[in-house]
């Protein structure tokens, strides 16, 4: 977990830091990530870096749940309380758009293609929200994996949600 000292360091030092982790963690996958290259091009100390991240894993965790809150920031949490087709598909449009144009797409690829793997802790299902939200949730993250690994899949993949989104809502019924 980041450390306090981290999250009060001067804004323009943590974006520096930050910036550094980006360019590390979109150019390598976790596995052959280096601190050494983070530390010079953020122009710290080695010492620094374990002084606000455990390791690079923990580096890696605190930059992508960072850039996932940024990337989620347009879409309205509260719209996935209950199942409806048409905001979901918006928003998969939404953060596919924006993902896609932003500085974190190869970061964003390269979690997908190599990384997720290597971070996934078995989690415990989530039992309380209904089936149709549950799978809403599902579909949405597979198209967006989809689109962002295969950009030209886009309208098919896109067509294809709403489709299957649609054909969960009559199920629902």
């Amino acid at each position: 977990m980041v450390s306090t000292t981290f999250k009060n360091l001067a804004p323009d030092k943590q974006a520096r830091i930050q910036a550094a982790l980006l360019n590390e963690f979109s150019a390598h996958p976790l596995a052959d990530a280096q601190v050494a290259r983070i530390v010079q091009q953020a122009q710290i100390a080695r010492g620094a870096f374990y002084k606000y991240f455990t390791d690079l894993t923990d580096a890696y965790r605190y930059l992508y749940h960072q850039v996932m809150l940024e990337v989620h920031s347009a879409i309205p949490q509260t719209a996935f309380k209950t199942f409806t087709p048409a905001v979901y598909l918006q928003a998969v449009r939404d953060f596919v758009d924006q993902a896609a144009d932003s500085q974190y797409r190869e970061l964003i690829k390269r979690h997908l293609t190599q990384n997720e793997a290597l971070l996934a802790a078995p989690r415990q299902p989530v039992m309380d929200i209904p089936d149709a939200v549950w799978a809403a949730g599902i579909l949405s993250h597979e198209t967006i994996k989809q689109v962002l690994l295969y950009p030209d899949t886009k309208k098919a993949a896109l067509d294809r949600l709403a489709s299957a989104l649609e054909a969960l809502a009559r199920k629902d019924e």
